[in-house]
């Protein structure tokens, strides 16, 4: 049997969910797709499976996934934030979720005022539940692709360290650098960040857009 968690990617049937899930599958870990319909699930895990070459992610609505994992990712619309929480609330109790949201709005992405949404995550799933911010500046179609390295940074925000850095492990599973930066508070950056990368794009002609540290 494995050493390694259970990841539920809860929502995961966009490019964010499918493109951590075969880096995840890949590098060995029992990776399931969540969505609030099973057979949306089960399509999507279809498609990921045949890149594989192996029948390595499963497909289960969102609550079920919920329950099977040790870790959970939360990669939903920013729109469907809150109901997807509170509809998953008791599938959560005892796991760490990470919360991959970035509340901005297009075509004209501005920075959310705060709390952050791992913060309202944190506050409306109660103590029972660990959150942990991150992915939110990752572009999610190159996630997919998994024959060219990623050369991007994550940025990890948590109240708790332990918990970031049991996350911080899986991020580096998946092919990028991780840095513990804060708590849930200091997550609303992390949101804004990802409005500044959207217009990075626009006005550079740049696809994926990211973030890398540098310094000594």
């Amino acid at each position: 049997m494995s050493d390694k968690p259970i990841i539920a990617i809860l929502g995961g049937t966009g490019h964010e969910g499918t493109g951590l899930a075969l880096r995840w599958a890949s590098n060995g870990y029992d990776v399931i797709i969540g969505s609030r319909q099973e057979d949306k699930a089960l399509k999507a895990t279809g498609e990921i499976n045949e890149i594989l070459g192996k029948e390595l992610v499963r497909g289960m609505e969102n609550g079920a996934a919920a329950r099977e994992a040790d870790i959970n990712v939360l990669t939903v619309v920013a729109a469907a934030h809150e109901a997807a929480l509170t509809g998953l609330k008791d599938d959560l109790q005892g796991k760490i979720l990470v919360d991959a949201t970035a509340r901005i709005k297009f075509p004209n992405p501005k920075p959310p005022a705060p709390p952050s949404a791992a913060r309202l995550a944190q506050d409306l799933l109660g103590e029972g539940v660990r959150v942990v911010a991150a992915f939110q500046n990752i572009p999610a179609s190159a996630l997919k692709n998994l024959e060219k390295d990623l050369d991007s940074d994550v940025l990890v925000c948590a109240d708790n360290r332990e918990d970031a850095d049991q996350v911080s492990e899986l991020i580096r599973e998946a092919g990028m650098n991780a840095f513990y930066v804060g708590d849930l508070d200091l997550a609303i950056t992390l949101e804004g960040i990802t409005a500044v990368l959207v217009y990075l794009n626009k006005f550079n002609d740049i696809k994926h857009a990211s973030i890398k540290i540098v310094g000594s």
